[in-house]
Parts: C-alpha cells; structure tokens; sequence
C-alpha cells in the first residue's frame, strides 16, 4: 500500500486556535476568543494565507496583507509568522506510526500544504528523507489542497496509481477531494485513533 500522510495536525503539531493563545495572549485569552482570531487570520486556508500556503506570496507580502485586512499591528503579525516553525513539533505516536508501517513494508510518501519557509526548516530540523520516499509541499508546486491538480501531481511524482494510496488528513475538505479523484481515504485525528482503522486496512 501506498500511504500518503499529510504534515500538519498529522506528523506535526498545529491547532491555530492554541497556537494563538500562545502567541497572542492579549488577542486571545479564552477559546472562544483564540478560536475567533484564528479563523480571522487564517481565513480557513483561502485568501492571504492560501496564497502564501500555496507559494503565491512570500512571507513579508502575507504579513503585510493581513495587517492590511485585518488592522492588526504588522509587527504582530509578523510574530505570527515567525512563530509558526515552533508550534510545528513532531508527534511522536505518528513517528511510531510510520515507523510501524515501514516495517510492515508499505511505502510512504507526504502531501502537505505548507509554505516554502516552514518546509525548508522541516526538512533541515526532521528526518523526512528517512521517514518518506517522496513528498509534495504546497508551496514549491503552487497548488494546494483541495485542489484535484496537486492529487495528480502527486500520484504522478511518486509514480504511483491514485487508487493504490490512502491519503491520511485532518481536514474533511481534503479527504472528500482525495476520494473524489479515486484515493482511499481517512480523517486523521489522533494516530491512536485512526491506527485501528489502518490495521483493519493495511496492517
């Protein structure tokens, strides 16, 4: 089985909304407050950070556009932006995860939108040659997740058919996209919880 993992709130760390609260204490001191700001800043993947996640913008001009929209300091966006490395920890009951399915002899690949920035410093802080045989950021392609042509350049890059992975992601969104294009498919929430799903499957 080909098994392709996303990276964030999959092998890496990454809740806006916590993540936030830990940056911005005085913008958001509850969570429905963080959850509220996180939603402004994001803008749920699309708009300013889309593109920047998507490699259409650097990182000054997404700071720039979001202190534009939004009326927030661009000094402290920018402590937003520079902070996003940090919050990105690896997971390590998804490392034994992999590990595991290695072992068992499937290949593993990655498919994450991520900035150029961020996956630069995951690729010198983490073993990802090691974990992977092949990967795709967003960035580097200018596409993203949903979109159906960076699932077909996947599968073309890892020289793989689309019906042969199972695409692991935490967002609906994207695992509706992957089925729609002929991958297997499962929301990622926490590796504990999905790994009985993947014995079922694969193990």
């Amino acid at each position: 089985m080909n098994i392709v993992f996303d990276f964030g709130g999959v092998l890496f760390r990454w809740h806006p909304a916590t993540f936030l609260a830990r940056v911005w204490p005085h913008r958001a001191a509850d969570a429905e407050q963080a959850a509220a700001v996180a939603a402004e800043f994001f803008q749920n993947y699309s708009g300013d950070w889309g593109a920047f996640d998507q490699g259409l913008i650097d990182a000054p001009t997404v700071i720039e556009r979001i202190a534009a929209r939004t009326g927030w300091p661009a000094a402290e966006v920018a402590q937003v932006v520079a902070a996003v490395p940090d919050e990105l920890q690896v997971l390590p009951q998804t490392v034994a995860l992999i590990e595991e399915l290695k072992r068992a002899g499937h290949r593993l690949f990655y498919l994450s939108n991520m900035p150029e920035p961020y996956a630069d410093h995951l690729e010198r802080h983490y073993p990802l040659h090691d974990w992977f045989e092949a990967g795709v950021f967003s960035g580097r392609v200018k596409l993203s997740k949903p979109m159906p042509e960076i699932f077909a350049l996947a599968s073309q890059r890892f020289g793989v058919a689309p019906q042969s992975c199972l695409f692991l992601d935490d967002h609906p969104v994207n695992i509706d996209a992957a089925k729609a294009l002929g991958w297997q498919a499962l929301l990622f929430t926490r590796a504990e919880e999905v790994r009985p799903q993947l014995t079922y499957l694969v193990l």
